[in-house]
């Protein structure tokens, strides 16, 4: 099965050469890289053109529509053509071994795999421990609560079959779209089971992730969770 590696990308200049070398050197399953440009104000859009030079698999494309994560990952998705998309971010927290395992799963079976940090064998390394606090508990009480079937909902490293993205309608324009996409797969009844990866905090630069900026995103999201898994038992069957 192909694979698109979807890399939202926002002023990574500094990492972005490792992202793809990184990915380049210790993957070897058929798969292209699709680079979305988010309105860089730094050189990041020139690193992929000269890699793209050297690795015929790169694709890079602008996102030309309002600035953000969500919106990157949708336009990221919208000319993606392959049979399994994966977003992977550019700051190279995502451990790219994980990706065999995922496509393992996919051969099993499922729709969608998620990569947890929280299952075990998952591991995060780094970060802000509120952040670290904050997803944990997402993760673990929507699975206790709504039976989802993995305890990182939260995390963008997913794999996902081309039939599920294009089955859904996203709306969420930040990190959030993340959460949205794994919640709304799994109340869709695609089949979702999680593999367990290793996140490391960024090497270079500064996160793009703002938590208290985020929060009120997710917070809406986990909501609505619990509330349509409520009306959904509660629901009279025929």
């Amino acid at each position: 099965m192909t694979i698109d590696l979807i890399i939202p990308a926002k002023d990574e200049e500094e990492n972005i050469a490792l992202t793809i070398e990184s990915i380049e050197s210790n993957l070897s399953l058929d798969y292209k890289i699709i680079v979305v440009n988010d309105h860089s104000s730094d050189r990041t859009a020139d690193v992929v053109r000269r890699l793209a030079g050297k690795y015929s698999n790169i694709k890079l494309i602008d996102n030309d529509g309002r600035k953000g994560f969500g919106f990157s990952l949708k336009r990221g998705f919208s000319v993606a053509d392959s049979d399994l998309a994966i977003p992977i971010m550019a700051d190279l927290c995502d451990d790219i071994g994980t990706i065999y395992d995922m496509h393992a799963k996919i051969l099993a079976g499922y729709d969608v795999v998620c990569g947890s940090r929280y299952m075990h064998g998952g591991m995060k390394k780094g970060g802000p421990l509120i952040q670290s606090f904050f997803s944990r508990f997402v993760g673990h009480s929507l699975k206790y609560l709504i039976r989802i079937p993995t305890s990182d909902v939260s995390n963008s490293f997913k794999c996902f079959k081309r039939r599920v993205i294009e089955a859904i309608d996203l709306s969420g324009k930040g990190f959030e779209v993340s959460m949205e996409l794994g919640l709304k797969a799994y109340f869709a009844g695609f089949r979702i089971t999680e593999v367990p990866t290793t996140w490391r905090g960024r090497y270079l630069g500064k996160s793009k992730f703002y938590l208290f900026k985020a929060a009120p995103d997710y917070l809406r999201l986990y909501v609505w969770a619990i509330y349509r898994k409520l009306i959904n038992k509660i629901r009279p069957k025929y």
